[in-house]
């Protein structure tokens, strides 16, 4: 590589490190991203378009599809400093972090999360800092077990607002460094990495807000890294993930396929491995075990149409909101067993049903996009691209919340969110279908 060639890579991911810097450090200015949340949203669709600006430059950099390493130290260290800018923000955009912590505290005092709700319970805090209450205040908790134990070591350990958020943010760090691991032989690596590296929605939703998605995805990254080589030790990992985040469940059948399963030993030694590792994070709980059914069907019944799109156009055709999410649930269970009967490439299987999820959806949070982030590195898509910056529309329900205590999606800004996407992902389906029929026709005239 020409030392020209390393200045180009350096200087576009230097520059879009001045700028985007210079847009998390207005975010740290606000302190409550609620109080300016349209500000807010427009910092983060400019923080997108900058954000293109480098991932077009970084992809026709020259020498990057060599391996530019002053452009990836500085994507990696630049990507740290974002982070670090935005960990002092308490909890703004959503309040799930405060509800984490909730959970935390009443376990500390001998309360099983599975069985007591805020309503319920006369102990500890039951509305945020800013007078909300408590997220899903009227039930017991929906999150798997293993990420219940890390709001309780987090909550003796860590128990201030932000030194709570320090196991999301050093998972969303790991993640980072994870994935330059399993890109380190791909070609336009530092395009790759900066999608979720620089990703301006991966850094406010996990060290801005504090999200514990971020565990998941680090322990998922982690399984993936050594699939091939560990796939024991993998499927594991995969187990973990699936214990801090339900999403990663789907990807099981895979896992096990691609170790054999049900031929070899090290398939049923990694599915009991796994089953053994549920059942001691389930064991401290299990006192809820009879109840967790009727709080999951609560929650289905209770906690839908937020910022969905698909699941919204089948509950309309349906005309019934169980149809719905059984059809999506159907869809996305089909893809999943199709994936483990072809054994597909994890990178691929997990992009694929990933995706399908957030599509179809009845609740879909914009921290539910940063799920697909890490797999638009392997496969990158412009429309998906552009879906995860629009999700910055999504928090103009805070507007009317704080000022009214109102809780509405606008379909307006639901419209502005998906039509581009939808539109963009149909025309490039359209362009595929295209040239795979040229294709047919030249070899046929041939």
């Amino acid at each position: 590589m020409t030392r020209r060639a390393r200045l180009s890579g350096g200087a576009i991911a230097l520059a879009g490190f001045i700028v985007l810097e210079l847009l998390f450090l207005i975010l740290y200015r606000f302190a409550d991203l609620e109080a300016h949340v349209i500000a807010t949203i427009a910092i983060g669709l400019g923080g997108g378009i900058v954000y293109f600006i480098v991932l077009y430059g970084l992809e026709h950099s020259p020498g990057d599809s060599r391996g530019n390493r002053t452009a990836l130290w500085i994507i990696l260290i630049s990507a740290t400093l974002f982070r670090l800018t935005l960990l002092p923000l308490a909890p703004t955009l959503s309040d799930d972090p405060h509800r984490y912590h909730w959970d935390g505290d009443i376990q500390l005092a001998g309360y099983n999360p599975y069985i007591a709700s805020p309503d319920t319970l006369a102990l500890g805090a039951h509305v945020t800092p800013l007078g909300h209450a408590l997220p899903a205040h009227d039930m017991p908790n929906v999150y798997p077990p293993l990420a219940e134990m890390v709001f309780k070591m987090a909550a003796r350990y860590l128990p201030g607002t932000i030194a709570f958020k320090l196991p999301f943010f050093f998972a969303d760090l790991l993640a980072v460094f994870l994935l330059a691991g399993c890109l380190r032989s791909s070609t336009n690596r530092n395009f790759r990495l900066a999608i979720y590296a620089w990703n301006p929605l991966v850094i406010i939703e996990f060290a801005g807000t504090g999200h514990s998605d971020a565990l998941a995805l680090a322990a998922l990254l982690a399984a993936l890294l050594i699939i091939r080589s560990r796939i024991g030790v993998s499927t594991i990992l995969l187990a973990a993930a699936a214990l801090l985040k339900v999403f990663p469940a789907t990807l099981f059948p895979l896992w096990l396929r691609r170790a054999g399963w049900p031929q070899t030993r090290i398939s049923w030694a990694a599915g009991i491995g796994s089953a053994a590792l549920a059942g001691i994070c389930f064991w401290p709980y299990r006192a809820a075990l009879a109840q967790i059914p009727a709080t999951l069907a609560y929650f289905s019944a209770h906690w839908q149409d937020n910022n969905a799109s698909l699941f919204s156009v089948l509950r309309v055709f349906s005309g019934n909101a169980d149809w719905a999410a059984g059809i999506g649930e159907g869809i996305v269970a089909g893809l999943a067993l199709w994936a483990a009967a072809r054994r597909l490439e994890p990178e691929r299987a997990a992009y694929l049903i990933f995706g399908a999820i957030l599509m179809l959806t009845p609740n879909a949070y914009p921290w539910y996009f940063t799920w697909i982030i890490p797999f638009l590195c392997f496969f990158p898509n412009p429309a998906w691209l552009l879906l995860t910056v629009l999700q910055f529309l999504s928090y103009s329900v805070l507007i009317r919340y704080r000022i009214l205590g109102e809780w509405h999606w606008s379909p307006l800004m639901i419209w502005l969110e998906y039509a581009p996407f939808y539109a963009w992902l149909g025309w490039e389906l359209f362009r595929v279908n295209r040239k795979k029929e040229r294709a047919t026709t030249e070899v046929s005239e041939n």
